[in-house]
């Protein structure tokens, strides 16, 4: 276990927390951050692109012209990939380029990015993150008493408040602990946990 201490958002010193050593003190393994990573990208990408080959064309039911005896090149159709207006060749059409990981591989690298941070110094835990309102000027005040200008915040619950209000401040994000992930940690410089957010990562990440 390591002992952490734990913030308000006035940056004053509330109380502590072990964290454990089998999440945020795992071993950091860059190979597994480039497959979990390009994972996520892939599932990201539409795969909408599509062209028309010979098949979906229109026209093309008669011969240009016969055979032989015309002094020109044989043509069967005019869909063919050689005239204007024909079909495409190897064309991209639509397809899924999401792929799947081991469970096993995904939690290592989600340890391994959440002991990163910790090693570099970049994570911070907050006792909560209680806004009055939709106040994007306290979020910013929050960040700048922590000297912060790119972070993820990590909340346990719904936070509908700080969810808005942090929402069209550049380089802020706020997720729930539910939709953590490794790109997302890796993308900001910064990692903010609330501390009832600790308990839960911990227990699914060790379930």
């Amino acid at each position: 276990m390591t002992l952490s201490a734990v913030y308000d958002i006035g940056n004053q010193k509330v109380s502590d927390i072990n964290l454990d050593d089998r999440i945020f003190d795992a071993k950091i393994n860059p190979t597994l951050f480039y497959d979990v990573v390009r994972m996520d990208l892939a599932s990201q990408r539409k795969g909408t692109a599509s062209t028309k080959n010979k098949a979906l064309v229109r026209g093309g039911g008669a011969k240009p012209w016969r055979q032989k005896g015309t002094g020109r090149a044989r043509a069967g159709s005019r869909r063919s990939p050689l005239w204007r207006g024909g079909g495409t060749i190897f064309g991209p059409m639509p397809r899924d380029y999401s792929f799947s990981l081991p469970k096993k591989v995904k939690r290592a690298a989600l340890r391994a990015a959440l002991s990163l941070k910790r090693q570099e110094g970049k994570l911070i835990l907050l006792k909560d993150f209680s806004l009055e309102g939709f106040k994007t000027r306290q979020v910013l005040e929050v960040l700048r008493r922590f000297q912060v200008q790119d972070a993820l915040i990590i909340t346990d619950e719904k936070n509908s408040f700080l969810e808005r209000s942090a929402r069209n401040i550049p380089g802020i994000e706020v997720l729930r602990y539910e939709g953590l992930n490794v790109y997302n940690i890796l993308n900001h410089e910064h990692l903010i946990l609330l501390r009832p957010t600790v308990e839960k990562i911990e227990g699914a990440l060790l379930s």
